[in-house]
């Protein structure tokens, strides 16, 4: 006798989901992104090292002979083999100096009336204006200076200066022309577009709250560039002032047509002076032994250490000027 059984039924199979369905993620993208950026960041880091090694390697012989005393002597004697960096040093730091003086408060105020005072029509023409100066050869930029700025400044502002400054030792003795204020001066119109551009995006990042802030308190339009928009961007606005001085540190084929090129350290500015980079220019072609193409790398290496030392104490005192004004936002 047979006994009928229920009909069995299959329990249903779910389908499945999409999620699943795919393969696990690979990781091998986001490893492969993050070890190529890393080489990229470690090549800039070789690349010092090399730069350096290369320039210690290269002044050797003259770094065992001279030791401190490159640096802190004057004199520079190709026949004797005998050299020291301190003019050079010296006319170095202070072209740079004077740059700054006369680049940094007319560049900060260009980027504060394009970005706050600034009509549109006439925004857009400016700022093309300066970045086509930033354009312009160093080297089409010392003609210019030889042969316009540099008879100008000879006949009209250097007399005026002595005149009613020269009780002052910077602006006493006889005018030549070229000068240390003239290499000053035409570093200054170089390093004018960077600070510019860089200051004005800095500005052009602060936010409208802050503006709308200050117009909320009473301020006039002054008082709220001033306050809400210049201390704001202080930290920023340094930044840029240090990119100006990079470039001030290291510039060559216009303050070398323009300085003199007469190694000597003197208060007065009418007075040719001598930079880093300026004497590598004229004199590395010129070194017939091995101790004078040794100074002249070593020269370079110095240049280098001045620029690197400048930039770590940027850093530093601009890291300082953030705690204190974050120490300050908190009391």
């Amino acid at each position: 006798m047979e006994i009928a059984l229920p009909p069995t039924t299959a329990a249903p199979v779910e389908p499945r989901s999409a999620a699943s369905a795919m393969a696990p993620p690979s990781r091998f993208g986001d490893k492969a992104f993050e070890w190529l950026t890393l080489a990229m960041a470690m090549a800039l880091v070789v690349l010092v090292v090399l730069i350096s090694w290369q320039l210690w390697r290269g002044s050797s012989l003259a770094v065992q002979k001279f030791g401190f005393r490159f640096l802190t002597t004057s004199t520079w004697d190709p026949v004797a083999e005998q050299f020291g960096a301190l003019p050079f040093i010296y006319g170095t730091l202070v072209s740079s100096l004077i740059a700054l003086v006369i680049a940094v408060p007319l560049s900060i105020a260009t980027a504060a009336y394009l970005t706050e005072l600034a009509p549109l029509w006439i925004r857009q023409p400016l700022v093309s204006l300066i970045e086509m100066l930033a354009a312009i050869p160093s080297v089409i930029l010392g003609l210019w200076g030889i042969f316009v700025m540099v008879p100008w400044l000879r006949d009209y502002p250097f007399p005026w200066l002595k005149r009613f400054f020269g009780w002052t030792p910077f602006f006493t003795g006889p005018i030549y022309g070229p000068s240390m204020l003239a290499g000053g001066l035409i570093i200054a119109i170089m390093i004018l577009p960077i600070i510019t551009s860089v200051s004005r995006e800095i500005l052009r990042s602060v936010p409208n709250l802050q503006r709308e802030a200050a117009y909320a308190l009473g301020a006039t339009r002054w008082e709220a560039t001033r306050i809400a928009v210049l201390s704001y961007a202080k930290n920023g606005l340094f930044g840029a002032t240090i990119l100006g001085l990079g470039r001030a540190l290291g510039e060559t084929m216009a303050v070398t047509m323009v300085i003199g090129n007469t190694p000597q350290i003197a208060a007065s500015l009418f007075k040719p002076g001598y930079t880093l980079a300026s004497v590598l220019a004229n004199e590395f072609t010129e070194a017939t032994t091995d101790m004078y193409l040794q100074a002249l790398f070593e020269i370079g290496l110095v240049l280098f250490g001045i620029t690197i030392l400048v930039n770590l104490l940027a850093q530093l005192l601009l890291r300082t000027i953030s705690t204190t004004s974050a120490t300050r936002a908190v009391q």
